[in-house]
């Protein structure tokens, strides 16, 4: 198995290969073949393998596997899971090549006869990595809430509380699940002095956790230091006639994270209508948003001039009746 990538076409066979000894670490791509950014991620996947001997690299087709892809919340590939004695210890979402190194990198660390080791001077650097990467995290909206799970599905007590009162008034907010990343659940807590979750952030400062929002709520100054979001209606049908022809997908036009998603867009670059797209991927609240909006409950959805056309399917049938370029150009 040293040097090379292994692959998993079972749950059986990505169970075995999860029984590593000694937490060893393992690292699982989830991919598509109809994606050409996880071909060019398994270009990388090799060359990791080759220089981190001691990791186990495996490759696992995730629309072949749904078993395993829906355990772990596959929606999009690439994705890459970290493993050690068979629990997920980490996750990277996305065709990020340098993020991958330095996580295999970081998570090897102690792994028996791993090449890379940690030279003379080597944590400083790292520290001020992770440094940087906390505060464009902290900056990444000018409300940051960071807790353990989703807005939509929280995973703790304290984290189900905040959520409700942000959105109870109205408050625009980001998130980021700690439990996705190791690194990050316990570099925050150093780097900002908080030692627990939730964390909420504005414009890039501390606010506090769960009690002192309570107190902020309590004496009405919530309001006044959190930005207010815009109606999830209103943001909507915004972005729903942001362009003449619209198609909310999983990707964009240059990367589908889908098999559906990919046909619609070799489907709508061949009739040479300009349109635009968003990743719903990017926002949750507007992926399942728009479900109940439009009353549409899959991806990819095709909008003209602000009205819903479909999904896949629908446009295939446009396509073949021939119908497909008057309705883009608004003529049917």
């Amino acid at each position: 198995m040293a040097g090379a990538v292994a692959a998993a076409g079972s749950v059986e066979q990505f169970q075995k290969l999860l029984q590593r000894p000694d937490r060893s670490l393992v690292v699982v791509h989830f991919w598509a073949p109809w994606a050409p950014q996880c071909a060019q991620m398994n270009e990388v996947m090799a060359a990791l393998a080759r220089e981190h001997s001691q990791v186990t690299f495996v490759q696992l087709e995730a629309e072949a596997v749904p078993e395993v892809s829906e355990k772990y919340g596959i929606s999009s590939v690439p994705t890459f899971l970290f493993f050690k004695n068979s629990q997920n210890v980490d996750r990277l979402d996305g065709a990020h090549a340098p993020e991958l190194t330095r996580k295999v990198q970081r998570h090897a660390v102690g792994t028996a006869g791993t090449a890379g080791t940690a030279g003379p001077g080597g944590a400083a650097p790292a520290q001020e990595q992770l440094h940087a990467r906390l505060r464009g995290l902290i900056n990444a909206a000018p409300c940051m809430l960071f807790m353990k799970g989703s807005p939509k599905e929280p995973r703790c007590g304290f984290s189900r509380q905040i959520v409700e009162i942000l959105q109870k008034h109205g408050v625009a907010f980001s998130s980021f699940d700690i439990f996705s990343d190791e690194e990050v659940r316990q570099g925050l807590k150093s780097f900002s002095n908080w030692p627990t979750y939730p964390q909420l952030y504005v414009r890039g400062e501390l606010i506090g956790g769960l009690d002192i929002v309570k107190e902020l709520e309590a004496s009405g100054e919530l309001d006044t230091i959190c930005p207010k979001g815009q109606k999830l209606e209103d943001r909507l049908k915004s972005l729903i006639n942001k362009a003449p022809v619209m198609l909310f997908m999983k990707g964009n036009k240059q990367m589908a994270k889908c098999g559906f998603s990919k046909q619609i867009i070799e489907i709508m670059n061949n009739t040479g209508v300009d349109y635009e797209t968003f990743d719903i991927l990017e926002d949750e609240e507007v992926r399942q948003g728009l479900k109940s909006f439009s009353n549409w409950p899959t991806y990819p959805q095709l909008y003209v001039k602000g009205e819903l056309v479909g999904g896949l399917d629908i446009v295939k049938e446009l396509k073949e009746s021939g119908e497909l370029l008057p309705v883009l150009k608004g003529e049917n």
